[in-house]
């Protein structure tokens, strides 16, 4: 006599890791043999300091990531991520110029700015039906384009107020500030995808939004919501960047897009959306990070690194970033 018990071996649970999950397994592989390929090349790589170093370096990139795995969890893309960073960072240091009302404001205004571009991304993908890839590229362009008309296509002369600076570069018993500021975003994307009504229906939605809609899910709230933490964690990304650099740039948020697809995809998370564990993106983000550091330390020319970094990300992608067929 069968039972119709599932098996809950299984049976992934939503925002971790499942009992058996190889993407994971294997990044974490990757990431062991470049610490060990990058001790054989710097005594110094594996020293404490230098190893928090790419983890501060990392946590720019891991906040930004843990924004775009939402999104592909529904099984769309934000490729508006560039110029929100930069519309973050620019909008945060311009308000810290106000005073000191400015200065108390500035984090949370870039924070802001950053929602409501992913609430226009969220406008167009959920109830107009357009394709994210589409919306979210066009949305890029339009921050891009004022943000030039602000700055008059000059760099920004406005500078990251002092609580921007202290959050990007600043310690607290000598764990960068920027770590514990990814730790804390990561602790909270996982308490929203494994013990949330909306953590639930951004796997359902990515399973089969159909499905998901007839079970009573609000599938376009949830999908708008998902876009506007997306653009806020892009936003707040930007403010960090802008706070380790003392000031915000233009276009310095088009070196994050790439990365933390791949960071996302790399960890496991399936690009059609429906299956992922934030353990991946992490393990994705360190290991993005560390093999940037490894082709720094090994002074690898440019071209070199371009072609070994995508080769890297193509051959992971093809391994675990393609869909199953028979699901």
């Amino acid at each position: 006599m069968t039972s119709d018990k599932p098996d809950n071996s299984q049976v992934q649970r939503p925002g971790w890791i499942s009992p058996v999950d190889l993407p994971v397994a294997t990044a974490f592989g990757c990431i062991a043999l470049l610490l060990l390929i990058g001790s054989l090349y710097s005594p110094n790589f594996l020293a404490p300091e230098y190893l928090l170093q790419q983890l501060k370096v990392g946590a720019f990139l891991g906040v930004i990531a843990t924004g775009m795995m939402l999104v592909i969890l529904l099984g769309q893309i934000d490729l508006s991520v560039p110029w929100t960073v930069t519309l973050g960072a620019m909008m945060a240091s311009a308000a810290a110029a106000y005073g000191p009302m400015g200065e108390v404001l500035a984090i949370p205004f870039g924070v802001l700015c950053g929602v409501l571009v992913g609430l226009v991304n969220g406008l167009g993908v959920a109830y107009l039906r357009i394709p994210s890839m589409i919306v979210t590229l066009a949305v890029n362009a339009v921050a891009q384009g004022l943000m030039v008309a602000y700055t008059g296509g000059f760099a920004p002369v406005d500078s990251a107020s002092p609580a921007m600076r202290y959050l990007a570069a600043g310690t607290v018993l000598g764990i960068p500030n920027a770590v514990i500021v990814w730790a804390i975003a990561g602790v909270v994307a996982v308490f929203l995808l494994s013990r949330t009504t909306f953590g639930r229906a951004v796997y359902g939605i990515g399973n089969k939004e159909a499905a998901a809609y007839l079970s009573g899910v609000p599938t376009q709230l949830v999908v708008m919501i998902a876009f506007a933490l997306c653009g806020g964690l892009a936003a707040f990304g930007g403010v960090l960047l802008a706070g380790y650099a003392g000031k915000a740039a233009q276009s310095m948020g088009d070196a994050y897009l790439l990365p933390a697809i791949a960071a996302v995809v790399l960890g496991g998370t399936s690009i059609m959306g429906g299956r992922g564990s934030y353990l991946g993106t992490v393990a994705g983000v360190i290991l993005i990070t560390l093999l940037q550091s490894i082709l720094s330390v090994m002074q690898i020319a440019e071209f070199g690194r371009q072609i070994i970094y995508g080769g890297v990300i193509i051959l992971m992608l093809l391994l675990y970033g393609r869909e199953n067929p028979g699901r």
